[in-house]
């Protein structure tokens, strides 16, 4: 099998201070964003359920972030606690109704995944092969939630964008490999400063070190 010969900058991957979240939670929050701060997995899970109703459409965007947090399993289970579009994805053909999965996907009441950077100054960065999760993450999803590990809090966004191309890139190059038999690539990028619907947005900052 082909490996990646790409190297991540293991200095993105350390957890960041208290003061530097602190930091973080209030400039995202003066940025229109609902911020909680946890300090496990179970409290990030305890705090999505406060955040999104029971039987609520969820939309689980491709996240080792949700994988690690166990969320996108428990989310994506028949019966479960959710509307999951997975599982009516699971009941459709892509052959024959491709599109309207498509548009299923863009437009759930609500989309939960993660970034790969967010900074002291309140903005969120998430990088892209495909794009797929990006439309519903900028606009078209009711409400959105990221789930995100305190390591990807850098200072600045000139910072985030060396995160993602020093870390999150080889990271996923190396799991795209083993996953699909083909690299990754940083396609496209979606950077969000604010958030002018105050209801729409939640960043669940978690204090673990959780996907890339």
């Amino acid at each position: 099998m082909k490996e990646s010969t790409l190297i991540p900058n293991q200095a993105y991957a350390r957890l960041t201070s208290q003061a530097q979240i602190e930091r973080t939670s209030q400039a995202l929050k003066a940025h229109g964003f609902q911020v909680f701060v946890v300090e496990s997995a179970q409290e990030a899970k305890d705090a999505f359920q406060q955040v999104v109703p029971a039987g609520a459409e969820v939309f689980t965007s491709s996240s080792t972030t949700l994988n690690q947090l166990g969320l996108m399993s428990e989310i994506d289970q028949p019966g479960g606690r959710y509307a999951s579009v997975r599982v009516k994805f699971a009941q459709m053909d892509p052959k024959t109704q491709g599109r309207e999965m498509q548009k299923m996907g863009a437009t759930p009441e609500y989309v939960v995944g993660s970034v790969h950077a967010v900074t002291e100054t309140g903005s969120l960065l998430v990088a892209s092969a495909s794009g797929s999760q990006l439309a519903p993450y900028a606009a078209s999803a009711e409400h959105v939630i990221w789930m995100v590990g305190t390591q990807k809090i850098v200072p600045t966004i000139e910072e985030a964008f060396k995160r993602v191309e020093e870390y999150t890139y080889p990271l996923e190059d190396a799991r795209a490999l083993k996953a699909y038999g083909m690299n990754s690539a940083i396609n496209k990028l979606l950077i969000v400063h604010r958030e002018v619907n105050p209801t729409r947005a939640t960043v669940i900052l978690i204090k673990e070190n959780l996907g890339f």
